[in-house]
């Protein structure tokens, strides 16, 4: 964490992250576990979780949760609040950008998309919204996406459900701030990740990318990751309801 900030607000407090096993979701993990929190994380992806487990050390949780089970995310919840204590901050990551023509898209790909990228978003808030109202108080970081208010082709879906994230965030915000629980999304350009350079992030992609944004340079993992423990810390103590774009200016 050499050069960036540190948050004594997060030591020790519960983080719960979707989708933390890979990508921008393994950033936050290490992130958030660097600056003293208990994380648990869920994830499909056994190994990748384990491996990432191993490198952790103490204070972490991590359980293989298919998200778009309601009951099993829900459990998980529920497990990792009995492993580490009531989860106080909970970062809405898990997601999945697959392209595809839209006059082309059956009901059952849709339905998907939205179970995917929006659902969770839902299932996990309303689960640990109990632990944080006894606690006194939480944040929620939903994972958005510029893409909501670009509104690109071949990702109806996804655009669709990161709108969703977007409005959901205020109604929470508005309706659980009596309680103490703060909600924010926050909305990334392009970030490079594995993923994206295997399937989507080609040398012209990226030229052309480059062309559309004030700052020419790449957004990383890590980029997103320091505005989520901004986000989840008391030094945002009067941020909520929000949607926060970090794009290097492309919108």
């Amino acid at each position: 964490m050499a050069g960036f900030a540190t948050y004594p607000s997060l030591k020790d407090r519960v983080v719960f992250i979707t989708g933390g096993a890979s990508g921008i979701g393994a950033t936050f993990v290490t992130s958030f576990h660097e600056q003293g929190a208990k994380v648990a994380f869920v994830d499909l992806k056994q190994a990748d979780g384990d491996a990432l487990m191993s490198k952790l050390g103490g204070n972490a949780w991590f359980q293989t949760c298919d998200v778009t089970d309601a009951d099993a995310l829900q459990g998980a919840i529920a497990a990792a609040g009995k492993a580490l204590g009531d989860v106080t901050v909970l970062i809405n990551n898990v997601a999945n950008d697959t392209r595809q023509v839209t006059a082309e898209m059956t009901p059952q790909a849709w339905r998907k998309d939205l179970a995917v990228n929006l659902d969770p978003v839902f299932i996990a808030s309303h689960a640990v919204y109990p632990m944080m109202k006894r606690a006194g108080g939480g944040v929620i970081v939903n994972v958005s996406s510029i893409n909501a208010l670009l509104g690109p082709e071949k990702l109806a879906g996804y655009v669709a459900a990161k709108g969703g994230i977007n409005s959901l965030s205020k109604t929470l915000a508005r309706e659980w701030g009596v309680d103490g629980v703060r909600v924010n999304a926050l909305s990334p350009g392009w970030v490079v990740t594995p993923r994206q350079l295997e399937l989507w992030l080609t040398p012209e992609a990226e030229a052309e990318w480059m062309k559309q944004v004030a700052l020419k340079t790449r957004i990383l993992p890590e980029d997103i990751a320091r505005l989520a423990l901004f986000l989840a810390s008391d030094d945002s103590r009067m941020i909520t309801g929000q949607n926060i774009v970090i794009d290097g200016g492309r919108t």
